[in-house]
Formats: C-alpha cells, sequence, structure tokens
C-alpha cells in the first residue's frame, strides 16, 4: 500500500467553522482527483472520532462532494459557540488535527 502522508501533504485546503452554535464544520479540498480519492476511501466517522477524541456519534456526518473534490465532517462542538467555556467563537481553529491525520498510500 505505501507509505502514509499527512492529510495536509493532500489537500488544497483544510479548514472550520461553526454550523450554527452546536455544529462544527471541517472542509477539506482538494486540487486533483487523485488525492480526493485516496482521502475518500480512508475517512470514515470512527477515523475522525479517535482523531478528535470523542465517541463516534458527535461525529454528525461525512458528506462527499465530488464535483469539486470536497469532504465536510460535521461534528458536535464540545461547548456552544460563544459560552463561557468557549476558547474558539468562530469555531475557526478546529481543523488543527485534521493537518497531520496520516492517509496511507
Amino acid at each position: 500500500m505505501g507509505d502514509t502522508v499527512p492529510l495536509s501533504s493532500l489537500a488544497r485546503e483544510i479548514r472550520s467553522k461553526n454550523a450554527g452554535p452546536f455544529l462544527i464544520t471541517l472542509d477539506i479540498m482538494f486540487a486533483n482527483a487523485r488525492a480526493y480519492a485516496r482521502v475518500r476511501a480512508y475517512i470514515t466517522q470512527e477515523r475522525v472520532a479517535k482523531l478528535y477524541g470523542i465517541p463516534r456519534d458527535e461525529v454528525v456526518k461525512i458528506s462527499y462532494c465530488d464535483p469539486i473534490k470536497g469532504i465536510k465532517v460535521t461534528i458536535l462542538r464540545r461547548t456552544p459557540s460563544g459560552s463561557v467555556e468557549d476558547t474558539d467563537v468562530y469555531g475557526c481553529q478546529q481543523h488543527v488535527p485534521l493537518l497531520s491525520m496520516k492517509i496511507p498510500g
């Protein structure tokens, strides 16, 4: 199968943002179909849950958009956006664990 590579070396863009006060979306976009297909075949709710240290059912959905070579992962926020405990009100730093996710070759 080959060596693993970090997701950040395959994706054109990886970002996160709020999807309302209780959800975060993680967007992964690719410049080429080969990298997109490689990651699409690997990324699962179980793997995202393990990466983020959350229960599998907190990975609400993984959506694929083949025409634009994009993957959207929706997860529950640990605290509601804007609450006293919230450290990232816009959800814009929640993609960081994805950057080093190891994707098999």
